[in-house]
């Protein structure tokens, strides 16, 4: 009898934990409340950002920067009216963003197809080129990414994880002519240095980052080729957790809202972007780029 007494109650336990696991398992899945309604009940959202200029960065304990200003206004639409910066390497950013560091990327990170994978990009809200800087008086005449392919003395540090890596290679630079740095102060280091010949980087970061260097013996290539490749010219955008679709798609609503009615061409005139050159044209699209058709 007793045995029989311990079995019904280790079923009865069984049930009971059975219940509460598959009610757990419900509280996670679809009917969880969605990370859109989590942040405009706090009101306050997480960004992550790489500390680029002029696209986010901090100064003085203020973020600042147009991806930050372009996010801080389509979040105010959606109720959330505090943005909160986290610092990462550039490198780091998507990981970051996978492992629930911070909601949204704000960092005018470009879409491509490879970054499509890790995480879901809102639509574009900027467009940009290349840059390259020297040492004063440019002394191996670099002028394009295939003069750095041809001289087998020359060196260019790019910051990791940026798309300049792969553009440099599909020039024709080898492995052993790239450095890796993690940020722009450093590859500006490396150049000033000798330690390289160049460094990469897009056109507006390059420019705004070499006139807070107080740095005399580098230059800004202001004749710089830009490569015809695939992924340039670059699209900036905020980018999301792939389990954030309710929040993507809301951001995007708004975020079309600003464009039509000026407030993000505003906003890159204000952080030093031209609204004429730096607008992203009408036709194209987040789903366009990350598929390869348009670039």
């Amino acid at each position: 009898m007793k045995k029989l007494v311990v079995v019904s109650m280790f079923c009865f336990s069984l049930i009971l934990l059975a219940a509460c696991g598959s009610e757990e398992s419900s509280g996670s899945s679809e009917g969880s409340e969605d990370l859109l309604t989590q942040l405009k009940e706090k009101g306050t959202v997480t960004v992550g950002f790489a500390n680029e200029k002029p696209y986010a960065y901090q100064e003085d304990g203020e973020l600042k920067g147009a991806a930050v200003d372009i996010a801080t206004a389509v979040f105010k639409e959606l109720g959330i009216h505090t943005v909160e910066g986290k610092l990462a390497d550039f490198s780091q950013l998507i990981p970051g963003l996978n492992a629930g560091k911070f909601d949204v990327i704000t960092a005018g990170m470009a879409i491509n197809p490879d970054r499509c994978e890790n995480a879901d990009f809102g639509e574009p809200e900027m467009m940009y080129g290349e840059g390259l800087v020297v040492q004063a008086g440019n002394p191996l005449d670099l002028h394009s990414y295939k003069d750095i392919a041809d001289n087998p003395d020359a060196t260019v540090v790019i910051m990791q994880g940026a798309t300049e890596n792969e553009y440099v290679k599909s020039e024709g630079v080898s492995e052993d002519q790239i450095q890796s740095a993690s940020d722009i102060p450093a590859t500006f280091s490396a150049v000033s240095s000798g330690r390289a010949s160049a460094t990469t980087g897009t056109e507006m970061s390059l420019k705004m980052a070499l006139e807070t260097s107080n740095s005399d013996n580098l230059e800004f290539v202001s004749d710089f080729e830009q490569p015809d490749i695939e992924g340039i010219p670059s699209y900036g955008a905020a980018a999301f957790h792939k389990d954030s679709d309710t929040l993507r798609e809301a951001y995007n609503e708004k975020l079309a809202e600003l464009k039509e009615d000026g407030t993000v061409k505003e906003l890159l005139e204000a952080n030093g972007f031209s609204a004429e050159n730096n607008s992203v044209p009408a036709d194209i699209t987040t789903e366009g780029i990350c598929s390869g058709e348009q670039y």
